[in-house]
C-alpha cells in the first residue's frame, strides 16, 4: 500500500482490522502514526492517518491526525537491524494535548518489534492516557527477522 501508493487498500485492510477490534471496548481517540514532515513531503500521504481515518469513521470515533508529530526525522525502520529500532526511534515523538484519563487507540500499518509504537506509546502516556492499545494491520513474522 505505502511504497506502491495503492491506496484503494486501506479500505480492505481497515475491514480486515475491524473483525479484530472488539465493539465493546473502543477507546475514546484514534490517533495514526505520525510521520516525519519531510517524509511525509517525500511520500505524499501517511498510510496509518488513512487506515486511522477509516477505522474511526467506521466506529463513529474521534481521530487526533495532528495532536503527535514525529519531531526527528530517523532512517526508516526498515532498513535497521532489530536491535537498532528502539534507539533510532526514542524521543522521536510529542504529542501536545492533554490526554488524562483518556483511552486511545494508536494505529500503525505494520508492526515488527514495536519500537515505533512504543515509543508512540510513551508520548501519549505523557499526556495522561489511561489505557492505549494498538491497532495494526499487520506483523511481521519472527522468520523474516533481519539481523
Amino acid at each position: 500500500m505505502k511504497y506502491h501508493e495503492q491506496l484503494a487498500l486501506a479500505d480492505t485492510f481497515a475491514d480486515k482490522l475491524l473483525q479484530r477490534i472488539n465493539p465493546d471496548t473502543l477507546p475514546d481517540y484514534v490517533i495514526p502514526m505520525p510521520l516525519h514532515p519531510a517524509k511525509l513531503r517525500e511520500r505524499g500521504f501517511n498510510q496509518s492517518l488513512l487506515l486511522a481515518t477509516k477505522l474511526a469513521r467506521r466506529h463513529n470515533l474521534e481521530i487526533l491526525g495532528n495532536v503527535c508529530q514525529r519531531v526527528r526525522d530517523t532512517p526508516p525502520q526498515s532498513a535497521l537491524p532489530w536491535k537498532e529500532r528502539k534507539k533510532n526511534v526514542r524521543n522521536a515523538f510529542r504529542c501536545d494535548v492533554d490526554l488524562t484519563g483518556m483511552r486511545v487507540a494508536l494505529v500503525d500499518d505494520v508492526l515488527t518489534t514495536g519500537a515505533s509504537l512504543n515509543a508512540l506509546a510513551e508520548a501519549v502516556q505523557k499526556q495522561g492516557a489511561s489505557e492505549i492499545s494498538a491497532w495494526v494491520v499487520a506483523r511481521t513474522l519472527p522468520h523474516a527477522r533481519s539481523k
